[in-house]
């Protein structure tokens, strides 16, 4: 498998990374992080000049019609820069509508997606349970020309002003998917305060909202873990990009900071210790581009992939944030500097839809299978 990028997708990292660095420093981050606001609405239009909420979205309503590798690209970008924003969870739900929503709600909701003036983001998460299909415990019932829901989702990325809510519970016992508007009458939002500074989630309560059957997705438990695997690899993407950086601020510490007379980074301690978060950043970006190239090509491994590359980064972005922080020393440990920031994103990216272990018990279930139905 080709891990170079075509001409088209260098210049979507360069573009990406242009805006942020200009938009969206690190100053801005620090000032955004004291906010209630989910977004800072000019940057997320200068993303939707730039095409990104419609980036995976068919053309016919409004989208560039560009895959997982495309999104983990601009995913990549925005871990970086510790960027703000629904990309990833609007690019979730657009996919999952693409896929298995009927034309009437397409044709409702993907192009306001598309040009970034609603987004959506998805509740699958709950208090105390796996993020994996087994942890979802919120209930549905019909109740003549409607679906009535109940249950509690928490960390749900960017709900305070999202316009949709794509909602995983239990109907006739497997789970199934239904779109919500987050204004209806039963739903209640709740910011929450979590490690991560730089993103924003909530528990939200649905107590008898009623849904109408069109809003309910085809497809059952195949289709929604295949989101969930889709789902992991832009999460690996984000953590790629704050294992990189941390990586970036870390050497520039060691050539910089002197202790007997010479940098820090003369020391073959240092080198070594520099040299294994390298190993851990260039094998992020591996399986992380191997899974999402098999999402794309609907390889038989696909799902494989997306856990072999979840479990991997579940554990490598802790310890890349861990390494850092110990070369850092003491300045690695005050609010003043930078790293704090990258290392609360790590913590956050190494749990988010799914720790290491879920992964890992999902990937030994699948090699137990034969290839062909894995």
């Amino acid at each position: 498998m080709n891990f170079e990028l075509s001409k088209e997708q260098d210049m979507l990292r360069e573009a990406s990374r242009d805006l942020l660095s200009d938009q969206a420093p690190i100053e801005h981050v620090r000032a955004w992080t004291d906010r209630d606001e989910d977004v800072d609405p000019e940057v997320w239009r200068l993303t939707a000049d730039l095409g990104w909420p419609g980036l995976g979205l068919p053309e016919e309503y409004g989208g560039a019609d560009q895959g997982l590798v495309e999104l983990a690209l601009v995913a990549e970008e925005i871990g970086r820069a510790l960027g703000r924003g629904p990309f990833a969870p609007t690019a979730i739900v657009g996919r999952a509508l693409a896929a298995a929503g009927s034309p009437e709600l397409r044709a409702e909701v993907l192009p306001a997606l598309a040009t970034g003036s609603g987004w959506a983001t998805w509740a699958f998460a709950e208090p105390h349970a796996p993020w994996s299909l087994d942890g979802v415990h919120a209930t549905t019932q019909t109740e003549g020309d409607a679906i009535v829901l109940d249950g509690v989702k928490t960390a749900v990325q960017d709900a305070g002003g999202a316009r949709w809510l794509l909602v995983t519970a239990r109907h006739d016992g497997a789970p199934a998917s239904f779109l919500v508007d987050r204004t209806a009458p039963g739903v209640t939002v709740r910011r929450q305060r979590g490690l991560d500074l730089t993103r924003s989630f909530y528990e939200i309560r649905f107590e008898g909202v009623r849904v109408p059957h069109a809003r309910r997705l085809a497809g059952g438990p195949e289709e929604i873990q295949r989101l969930l695997d889709e789902a992991s690899v832009l999460r690996c993407a984000d953590a790629l990009g704050v294992m990189e950086r941390m990586l970036e601020l870390t050497v520039e510490h060691t050539k910089s900071r002197v202790q007997f007379g010479r940098p820090i980074g003369t020391f073959q301690a240092v080198k070594h210790a520099c040299a294994d978060m390298a190993v851990l950043v260039h094998g992020t970006r591996a399986a992380t581009s191997y899974a999402a190239m098999a999402a794309d090509a609907g390889a038989a491994d696909a799902g494989r992939a997306a856990c072999a590359a979840a479990s991997y980064v579940a554990a490598g972005a802790g310890e890349v944030a861990a390494q850092a922080l110990q070369l850092h020393g003491g300045i690695g440990f005050t609010w003043e500097h930078d790293l704090h920031l990258h290392l609360r994103r790590a913590r956050a990216d190494s749990v988010l839809y799914g720790d290491a272990a879920v992964h890992r018990d999902r990937l030994c279930t699948l090699l137990r299978r034969s290839p062909a139905s894995a």
